[in-house]
């Protein structure tokens, strides 16, 4: 949010709301076509969108032949294009509408680009199908080579040609481009050129009659264009109101961002409809920053000079909230099926890795301390499989919980009961008495009975059971397996050097808190291991998150890592958006907002906990979002600079200093806290 104004406003967030839009075609009818298509801009322009797309000749309807070179019609198209023109001078969104127009001695199938009251330009059609039930040149002209052109419709003076952009000048983010129907059916579409040339909105016109089948095909060329180019695409199809004659019509609508489906319209509908959403041009612009090929591609591209056609957007500085999915749980798919693929991936990248481990460097045990938490367990679980796919013992595995001073029994218990339930080497080794010892040798207060609990007392504890855990790789001639998770690198929650910061290798270093219950969940649900060992995961599963470090007090629930560092599920929904896309405080809080202030809208993960479903409010939201970006910007740096070996699971990222984040372990996060406190209001 750069310059103030109302938080709550998708435009100040990066956003541009679009629609794709299906009117009831008038054979043959031009001035009913325009007032067909003006309904619906009003309606999607009362809505807040900046863009919407028509389809493929909307002005007379595609299916009409020979009528398309009959001049009543195109003088009729011309006339109706003027009224629309000038109709539109209140309207909020650029409009893009298909007609059949004349220029020197031919009719081309173009795209007008209409906004408030101007015709901006004119975007002929390329590739021209004439196979199978097409003739389109029977009737049109290519516009392949027409650069530089300019064209007169119904009075208004445009430029003409496919070398156009269309560019919101108080609006930097939003470029449109706009090709036509089969532009995007061949190997490298016009839309291709146009985002390496800037735009981030690719516009396909389209009529496409409806075969069995074809529907699935367009929303591929579709999507699968909007990754490639790293765009919004959005698709607009002819639907009720062309004729049957000798084809069907389907009215398929669907805007598409960066590979994903942000909205679909019905398909057959009866009347006019049309598909809206807000895409992200924030996003669209961070991927193409950091996708160094996108720009390599443009440098070794000849491309066209494109002309922009300049327009003032003037956006809403209003709330209209948010058209699009925003997932509480970034990390974590709500769709049963992708939750199962990603945790079958995830999981089995952890074991490959670390067989690859074990097999290069010729290990021949695994040690590791168990606290009957989840980052631990999910670590033992994995360390078992491995040792299975390469037909090893997992009696190789020497497992220790190591209780301390605040260690519970329910903790415990687990530990020990999942360690015997898995067959590996069970041993309990209390560091109490070395942690009193060493207190004592400190001369820390605690070790004269005193109930003194702070960092060095929880330290001591950490840093003993690291130690303990080295000093038993040396003598069973093994290794240590790491347990910490990526959420804790993140936040730095985790004692560095001597402490559960350090091991020889770390199977979680990639795996957010986020994720690990849903991996513990579909291991359960997929007998990996016996009933016994699914009992006791499930209880693990059921276990307040904690260090458990620090004694509680009468009447006192288990030291709590969540109300100290703040709730996983929203500070793993931070690192996401600072990892993947380097999103401003403003616009995560933002997004956090839209996701997670009402527990009742949105999709949650499969089998989640219904007493676990809870609503955070911005002033939670803002709280916890200034406590990760102090520890994760502020302080906590030097933590990751010195993290050991580790696999990367997730496209969303990882914090290895030798990979996905790199950054200087005395930086500071005073620019962060400064534009949350700015712009991001305390409730």
């Amino acid at each position: 949010m750069q310059n103030g104004g109302q938080f709550r406003s998708l435009y100040r967030h990066g956003f541009a709301r679009v629609a794709a839009c299906t009117h009831v075609s008038t054979i043959a009818d031009p001035d009913a076509n325009a007032a067909s298509i003006l309904a619906l801009a009003r309606e999607v322009s009362e809505k807040g969108a900046a863009l919407a797309v028509f389809p493929e000749l909307a002005l007379s309807a595609y299916a009409i032949d020979d009528l398309l070179l009959q001049d009543p019609l195109l003088d009729a198209v011309e006339v109706a294009a003027a009224w629309l023109i000038a109709e539109t001078n209140e309207l909020l969104p650029l409009l893009l509408v298909g007609a059949p127009l004349r220029y020197r001695g031919r009719v081309y199938n173009c795209a007008l680009a209409i906004h408030r009251g101007r015709l901006l330009g004119v975007v002929p059609k390329i590739h021209l199908p004439n196979y199978r039930e097409f003739y389109e040149k029977r009737h049109f002209a290519s516009g392949a080579g027409i650069i530089g052109a300019e064209i007169s419709v119904g009075g208004y003076s445009a430029p003409f040609g496919t070398d156009l952009l269309f560019a919101a000048e108080d609006y930097p983010a939003l470029i449109a481009h706009v090709e036509v129907c089969e532009d995007v059916w061949v190997p490298i579409p016009p839309s291709a050129q146009a985002a390496l040339a800037g735009a981030t909105v690719l516009a396909n016109l389209s009529a496409s009659n409806i075969t069995i089948g074809k529907a699935e095909v367009r929303n591929l060329l579709s999507r699968s264009q909007s990754a490639r180019c790293l765009a919004a695409y959005l698709y607009a199809a002819a639907g009720a109101g062309e004729s049957s004659t000798d084809l069907s019509w389907d009215g398929q609508a669907s805007i598409f961002e960066n590979g994903q489906t942000l909205a679909e319209s019905a398909r057959f509908p009866a009347g006019a409809q049309y598909a809206i959403a807000d895409v992200d041009l924030d996003l669209i612009r961070q991927e193409r920053m950091r996708m160094g090929s996108f720009d390599d591609n443009r440098r070794n591209t000849l491309l066209a000079n494109y002309r922009r056609a300049i327009f003032t957007l003037d956006p809403p500085d209003l709330d209209l909230g948010l058209l699009r999915p925003v997932p509480r749980f970034p990390f974590v798919p709500a769709d049963s099926a992708r939750l199962a693929q990603d945790c079958y991936e995830g999981y089995n990248i952890q074991v490959s890795a670390l067989m690859q481990r074990i097999t290069a460097a010729g290990i021949k045990r695994l040690v590791i301390g168990i606290s009957g938490g989840l980052d631990s367990t999910q670590a033992l679980l994995v360390a078992a499989q491995a040792m299975d796919q390469l037909a090893r013992p997992r009696a190789d595995i020497f497992a220790y919980t190591m209780p301390g001073f605040a260690t519970s029994d329910h903790t415990k218990n687990n530990a020990l009961a999942l360690m015997r339930a898995l067959g590996v080497r069970v041993a309990e080794l209390d560091i109490r008495p070395a942690a009193t010892q060493m207190l004592r040798d400190m001369g820390h207060p605690f070790s004269d009975g005193k109930p003194v609990y702070d960092v060095t007392f929880e330290n001591v504890q950490a840093g003993l059971r690291t130690d303990y855990l080295f000093r038993l790789a040396n003598q069973h001639d093994g290794i240590v397996l790491g347990t910490g998770d990526l959420s804790e690198l993140a936040l730095g929650w985790c004692t560095y050097g001597v402490g559960d910061q350090m091991s020889h290798y770390n199977v979680n270093a990639g795996v957010p808190k986020t994720l690990i219950q849903h991996l513990i969940r579909w291991v359960i649900a997929h007998g990996h291991f016996p009933a016994p060992a699914c009992r006791i995961l499930e209880s693990i599963l059921d276990t307040e998150i904690s260090p458990e470090l620090v004694p509680a007090g009468d009447g006192e629930g288990p030291q709590s890592t969540e109300a100290r560092i703040g709730p996983y599920a929203l500070q793993d929904f931070t690192l996401y958006h600072v990892l993947r896309y380097g999103f401003r405080p403003s616009k995560i809080a933002f997004l956090a907002a839209h996701a997670w202030e009402d527990a009742t809208r949105g999709a949650w993960p499969p089998n989640f906990p219904d007493d676990r479903r809870k609503a955070y409010s911005l002033a939670e939201i803002r709280h916890w979002l200034e406590v990760f970006i102090d520890r994760f910007f502020g302080f906590s740096q030097f933590k990751r600079s010195a993290l050991p070996n580790g696999p990367k699971v997730l496209a969303g990222g990882a914090l290895s200093p030798r990979g996905d984040w790199r950054a200087p372990s005395d930086g500071n996060a005073k620019i962060w806290l400064e534009e949350l406190r700015r712009n991001v209001p305390e409730h």
